[in-house]
This record gives C-alpha cells, sequence and structure tokens, in this order.
C-alpha cells in the first residue's frame, strides 16, 4: 500500500471513529432530553436546599425555561458518552504507538478522566452547598435570593472547570517528568510558589470566602504532592526495569 492510500486510510479511520463519538454523544443526549427539567432540578439543588422557605430560581428571558435544562441534558451527555468517547479515540491511536507508550498512554487517559469526574463531583456534594451558604447567609436584610437559572448554570460549569482542571495537575506533574522537561529535585525546589500559586487560583475562581478559596487551593497542593509522588515511584520502577 503506497503512502497515499495509507494516509487515505487513515482518514477514513478517522471519520468513522468521530462519526462514532458523535453518534454516542446524540444517542445518550436524545435519552436524556425528556429528563432535561429533572437534571437541571439536581444541579441546583446545592442552592435550593440553602435558600430560604419559598426560595426559588427565576427565568428572566423568554426562551431560557427550555434552552437551560437542554444545556444541561447536553452536559450530562458529554459526560456519560465521555468513556465510549475516549474509546473510540485511543481505538484511533494505539495501533501507531509502541508497547510502552501503550502502556504508559492508556492507565494516563482512564486516571485523568477519573480525576476530572472526582473534581466536578468534589465541588458538587462539598464546595457548592459552602459556596451557596456563603451566598445566601450574606445577603442583606430585606433582599430576595432569586438567581436567573442562566446565570446559575454559568457558574456552576465554572467550578465544574476549576475543580475538574485542579484535580488534572497530578496527571500533569507526571508528563513533565516522563517528557523530561521538568524533573522531581525541581518541582520539589518550587513546592513554595506551587501553594502560593494554588492560594491565587483558589481566590479567582471562588467566591469571596476563605473556606471555600482553601476548598479549592488545599486540594490543588496535595495534588500537586500526589504528582510527585507518583512521578517519583514511576522513576523508580523505570530504573528497576
Amino acid at each position: 500500500m503506497s503512502e497515499q492510500e495509507t494516509f487515505i486510510a487513515h482518514l477514513i479511520e478517522l471519520r468513522d471513529r468521530l462519526l462514532h463519538m458523535v453518534v454516542g454523544f446524540l444517542l445518550t443526549f436524545i435519552c436524556l432530553f425528556p429528563f432535561a427539567n429533572k437534571l437541571y432540578s439536581l444541579l441546583a439543588q446545592p442552592l435550593l436546599s440553602r435558600l430560604p422557605a419559598g426560595g426559588k430560581l427565576i427565568a428572566t428571558a423568554v426562551t431560557t425555561p427550555f434552552f437551560v435544562p437542554m444545556k444541561v441534558a447536553m452536559l450530562a451527555a458529554v459526560v456519560l458518552s465521555l468513556p465510549y468517547t475516549l474509546y473510540q479515540a485511543w481505538s484511533f491511536i494505539a495501533p501507531g504507538l509502541y508497547a510502552h507508550e501503550r502502556r504508559f498512554v492508556l492507565p494516563l487517559v482512564v486516571t485523568s478522566t477519573l480525576l476530572f469526574l472526582t473534581g466536578m463531583a468534589f465541588a458538587y456534594f462539598l464546595v457548592f452547598p459552602v459556596i451557596f451558604g456563603f451566598i445566601v447567609g450574606t445577603a442583606p436584610a430585606g433582599v430576595a435570593v432569586m438567581t436567573d437559572i442562566g446565570n446559575y448554570l454559568d457558574f456552576v460549569i465554572t467550578l465544574f472547570l476549576a475543580f475538574g482542571l485542579a484535580f488534572e495537575v497530578p496527571v500533569v506533574v507526571v508528563v513533565l517528568v516522563r517528557m523530561g522537561i521538568v524533573s522531581v529535585q525541581v518541582l520539589q525546589e518550587v513546592r513554595s510558589y506551587v501553594i502560593v500559586g494554588a492560594f491565587v487560583i483558589g481566590a479567582i475562581f471562588t467566591p469571596p470566602d476563605v473556606v471555600s478559596q482553601i476548598m479549592l487551593a488545599v486540594p490543588l497542593w496535595l495534588l500537586y504532592e500526589a504528582g510527585i509522588l507518583a512521578a517519583r515511584l514511576m522513576g523508580r520502577n523505570r530504573q528497576a526495569v
């Protein structure tokens, strides 16, 4: 087979893999769409549970009551179809990797996915109650907290991304060490700067209460330490081999 035929075959396979990803997402979205309103109610529960009796969210635009729950269903479909999407991506790139690369990349992909989902769960179950309790508790007397459902969705998506990406720190550390960009010794030496940076990031991506800032900064620091530990262990295993 000529190089041109090989290239075309790869393009055809890539098209098929992408098509499978899209179909997997669409089928998941179709199944979730009838439950879009319930999914949004579940997403809004951390705030609704902190509102005073009779408190509720509001919709300030005509189309918001339809499109916002639909967006939530789409996001849920992305998360639920992620294993299938990653499987398709792995099936495409795996044949072009060496055996030792496959042994490194596959656990890396699985671990990074699980860590991102863990970060989202950490935000939903632990951070959201603290943040919304602080926001509602600091509202001036006579002010009813009634957030627009679209603004609420944008806010929680930002926090999901912040905590999901924060939980990727061990993966980033391991990759940097494995690629030889930095050494474990250097990572240990810059630890103090990382801790300061973690608290700066916590101040940027969370409301201005100390507890929620700490709830982002401390996991960032601990995950950084976990990444250093994992990189050191992997280095010892490679030397042993």
